[in-house]
């Protein structure tokens, strides 16, 4: 038996967009009902949320085969990838990659020896089943997706040669850490910073990668793909309760009349 096929990778190498959003609660119910949801992929954040890994897999269970699971590491040294990768995940995205020479290295520890340095430990994973997909350690490279996250103007400037990078999948723009480094922190919005993701998508799938980026609304959303993202995050669990929630209190304050 070989490892499960990456319907996530083959749609990003054939050039379709694809749209996610993220969990960051650290709940494996909010998981649940998101994969039903229509998202092509949903991504269990590890970085700017409280998942650690047994709730990480709790999530990933919770996935199922009804979505693609993605997971964000918090940080990409080799052995937090291949602790993300034996929980199962077949699509890691790390953030704050600043050069090429950083993301060869996250490509590396994604995949087994000799094309990387991703430690054996196949029968102790959820990845094989526990040792029942005998298949895994032979067939595991082929499947991972590999997405890096671009986030300042230097690892924008590089993300071309990152994009050319074999092993590189997608290379995704985190505006909100672009916007700062650029010195207009929380406007992500802002003209300069619009122009320099308007250049950077396109300049990406040219090299050879799918381009990435994340939106917190349909408008903007809509606007990045104009400009060629195709692997789209369109929103977050959080936020969106949080909306909800605030809409749901401000109605029906008006219609019954208290403030």
């Amino acid at each position: 038996m070989a490892a499960p096929e990456n319907k996530l990778k083959q749609a990003l190498g054939a050039g379709e967009v694809q749209i996610g959003i993220w969990l960051a609660f650290g709940s494996a119910a909010v998981a649940e009902q998101a994969a039903g949801c229509g998202f092509d992929w949903c991504l269990v954040d590890s970085e700017h949320s409280p998942n650690d890994p047994a709730q990480a897999i709790g999530q990933l269970r919770a996935l199922g085969d009804r979505t693609q699971a993605v997971m964000r590491v918090p940080v990409g040294e080799d052995w937090v990838i291949k602790r993300a990768l034996d929980l199962g995940v077949q699509s890691l995205m790390v953030p704050m990659v600043e050069t090429a020479a950083q993301a060869e290295a996250a490509v590396r520890a994604m995949r087994y020896p000799p094309e990387g340095v991703r430690g054996m430990g196949p029968t102790q994973a959820r990845a094989t089943r526990y040792g029942l997909v005998e298949d895994y350690v032979s067939t595991a490279n082929a499947q991972i997706c590999c997405i890096v996250q671009v986030e300042s103007a230097a690892a924008l400037a590089a993300a071309p040669e990152i994009a050319a990078l074999e092993g590189v999948d997608c290379v995704f723009i985190g505006p909100a850490d672009l916007s700062a480094d650029m010195g207009y922190p929380g406007q992500a919005d802002h003209p300069a910073v619009e122009a320099a993701i308007a250049e950077a998508l396109p300049a990406i799938e040219a090299a050879g990668a799918a381009p990435g980026i994340l939106a917190f609304d349909a408008e903007t959303s809509a606007r990045y793909l104009s400009y060629g993202a195709r692997f789209l995050g369109v929103g977050a669990d959080v936020t969106s309760l949080r909306d909800a929630l605030r809409g749901l209190a401000t109605q029906t304050r008006q219609i019954i009349g208290v403030r």
